[in-house]
């Protein structure tokens, strides 16, 4: 499959730009990505070789800068939610891969950017924001997926270092990272509050990334295992056993734009149904024709528009609100709002459009099976949506 091979004239929307949760210097980004994005041509055929081939792509034309902060060679003061949104929007319309490979770029440098020493910052965001180093977030393990505080990996001071042992699963860009910001217990008994984290190189001794993992939409994804794996004392990320409140900040900066991803399938899915409602001919008539089809788009729409609303809102709280802002309850509240709806809405439209194009929507290959398989994974990762009702759920309790 090579990305953005779309028919002639299939551009993602820019109307949503307008809406006042964006700035000016969004809308300018918007337009720069979008013509970008319109001119690439990816095999992804590898899923390890595109990834790194998006990376580098997105590092030579200055997108990965949106991932750091401009102290460290990013393109803004700091990180900026709407920005994120903005660009996974729209990687997302074109091709999902392109998508995971930024978003790994700037979860896997996140922890680095708000907690790392000025030695680390140094070391890995220039690298992070040219392409020149991939990065990876490694939080999940075998019995350790929403349930955080119940991972099992362990990390000792040792010798002026730590020895780190045990596993991490489900690891995006694992194998292919050049270093993973790994979360261990430090304090065995203290649950949540005896984790922390630690920057780990890839050819650290003693780990081992070579059992990759295959899933229906292909993406580079790994067990790591930790064998006495020694680190020195510099690659601990903050200070002992603050690992948890770190990962924390870091998958709340990014969950808004995990609904972003979903919007740019769902937008893709929408904008091939109506294309192909309007060449589609039956009984003499074109399928767009039928008040049917023309009840399913307006519903794709409403469940597109509603999830949009949500996405842009909860970027908009992080970025500029100040009193609504990042790390509030307010702000885990948007944020979980928007990633259970905006990945919800996505299956149902992305489903209903294959539904449309009937026997071709499932034949390999077709950009409507892709989206399909492709977005199942948004609605388990970075917090699945049974997470983010216990979220809503329990905000609401509050109120």
């Amino acid at each position: 499959m090579v990305a953005f091979d779309r028919p002639h004239g299939m551009t993602p929307p820019q109307s949503q730009w307008a809406l006042p949760f964006f700035g000016e210097h969004h809308r300018t980004l918007a337009l720069g990505l979008a013509d970008w994005a319109g001119a690439q041509q990816v095999d992804e055929t590898d899923d390890r070789c595109a990834c790194r081939d998006w990376v580098a792509r997105l590092g030579h034309a200055g997108w990965l800068r949106y991932c750091v902060p401009a102290a460290h060679g990013g393109a803004l003061d700091k990180l900026d939610s709407r920005a994120l949104v903005i660009l996974r929007e729209t990687l997302a319309f074109h091709s999902p891969l392109a998508d995971f490979a930024f978003a790994m770029q700037g979860l896997g440098s996140g922890s680095i950017t708000l907690g790392g020493t000025a030695a680390q910052r140094d070391q890995r965001l220039p690298a992070v924001a040219e392409g020149r180093q991939i990065a990876a977030f490694a939080l999940s393990e075998p019995d350790a997926g929403s349930d955080v505080a119940g991972m099992q990996t362990r990390a000792q001071p040792m010798d002026g270092g730590w020895v780190i042992d045990g596993c991490k699963t489900w690891i995006s860009n694992g194998g292919l990272a050049d270093f993973y910001v790994v979360f261990a217990k430090t304090t065995a008994d203290a649950g949540a509050r005896g984790i922390s984290a630690f920057v780990v190189p890839a050819d650290a001794p003693g780990l081992d990334t070579s059992e990759h993992i295959d899933v229906m939409a292909p993406h580079p994804l790994a067990t790591l295992r930790f064998n006495q794996c020694r680190v020195g004392a510099d690659a601990l990320l903050g200070t002992v056993d603050t690992g948890f409140k770190l990962a924390m900040q870091t998958l709340d900066i990014f969950r808004a734009s995990v609904a972003a991803a979903a919007l740019g399938m769902a937008r893709r899915a929408f904008a091939e149904a109506v294309a192909h409602a309007r060449q589609r001919k039956m009984f003499g008539q074109h399928l767009a024709d039928f008040q049917l089809t023309q009840a399913r788009l307006g519903e794709m729409s409403a469940l597109i528009d509603a999830a949009a609303m949500l996405t842009y809102r909860a970027a908009w709280m992080r970025d500029e609100s100040t009193t609504e802002g990042a790390g509030t309850p307010a702000y885990t509240a948007a944020a979980a709002a928007a990633k259970l709806t905006a990945t919800e809405n996505a299956q149902r439209v992305i489903d209903m459009a294959l539904q449309m194009f009937g026997g071709r929507g499932v034949r390999v290959g077709e950009v409507i099976e892709h989206l399909y398989r492709d977005i199942r994974s948004l609605r388990i990762y970075e917090g699945a949506s049974e997470v983010q009702l216990l979220i809503l759920g329990k905000a609401a309790l509050k109120t």
